[in-house]
């Protein structure tokens, strides 16, 4: 357990967010770190670049949803951080009313937590006004206010707004999780097993693809998650993140990543990272 009361840790809120779960439970393995909330995921990831905060913990994608775009996207494209612990969160949401009787006619929550309850919604309340906000406690707290009839939350936001529990384990699967990670201006190696990166290859003739993967392949890397986003440069270009099982100091790992980086227009190390995975 590191050691550190400077340690200030940024998450996206308001608190009750399950961003401030993941965000908790990392700042558990810091003696005397504090959290402190932002706005949005974008918001988390610029206060650590700028120095407001010594690390960031954003979500990166969920089992049923898939990737979160804008950590991505603001990874590869707008600022130089590692990635140094990744955080993965059983995802349970919960419906909360201001009243156990209220008349649910609208319903928020966040974007991504809608979705992973599209079909209890569907069932349940499809005549029902749906609306996205920038976070399940945000919802949750709207609902407190008066301003919306239901909030799709975690058990810990409904408790802090004091609403009233309508109904428990909605999404549409229990296999529901997030994985979040945790940000940092400094890598951090130390218990390491994973790393990220994201790359961007020459598409000039077919098989480039094919070509890079290989280099992972015959070297017995094994690749965890490769996803295309575009590349920002024009319509049909498109760069690569790469998440891996082992880290550089493994000699097929590093000449792995020699290769491709020599056969790419650029490539990024975003970082080598340990892992945990909270059971709750």
């Amino acid at each position: 357990m590191q050691q550190n009361t400077d340690i200030r840790i940024g998450y996206l809120g308001p608190a009750g967010t399950y961003s401030e779960e993941a965000a908790l439970l990392f700042s558990q393995q810091i003696i005397g770190a504090s959290v402190r909330p932002f706005s949005d995921i974008h918001a988390v990831i610029r206060a650590v670049a700028e120095g407001q905060v010594e690390r960031g913990v954003v979500p990166l994608e969920n089992s049923l949803e898939g990737s979160v775009n804008i950590t991505l996207d603001t990874l590869a494209h707008d600022v130089e951080l590692f990635i140094v612990r990744e955080i993965i969160l059983p995802i349970r949401h919960s419906l909360f009313a201001k009243d156990s009787l209220a008349t649910v006619k609208t319903i928020a929550s966040h974007s991504q937590a809608l979705a992973q309850c599209r079909r209890y919604l569907a069932q349940h309340y499809p005549n029902a006004a749906i609306r996205a906000v920038e976070s399940t406690a945000a919802a949750a707290e709207m609902v407190a206010n008066g301003l919306i009839d239901a909030a799709i939350a975690s058990t810990r936001a409904g408790q802090l707004f004091g609403l009233r529990l309508l109904e428990q384990e909605i999404q549409d699967t229990y296999c529901n999780q997030t994985r979040f990670v945790a940000l940092s201006r400094q890598p951090e190696t130390a218990g390491a097993t994973k790393m990220s990166l994201v790359c961007r290859i020459r598409g000039d003739k077919p098989g480039t693809l094919y070509d890079m993967l290989s280099e992972f392949a015959k070297r017995g890397v094994n690749l965890t998650r490769i996803e295309s986003r575009p590349a920002r440069t024009g319509l049909g270009e498109y760069i690569f993140f790469i998440d891996l099982d082992g880290t550089m100091s493994q000699p097929p790992v590093a000449e792995a990543l020699r290769m491709v980086a020599a056969n790419s227009l650029w490539l990024k190390n975003l970082g080598m990272y340990a892992t945990n995975q909270p059971t709750r």
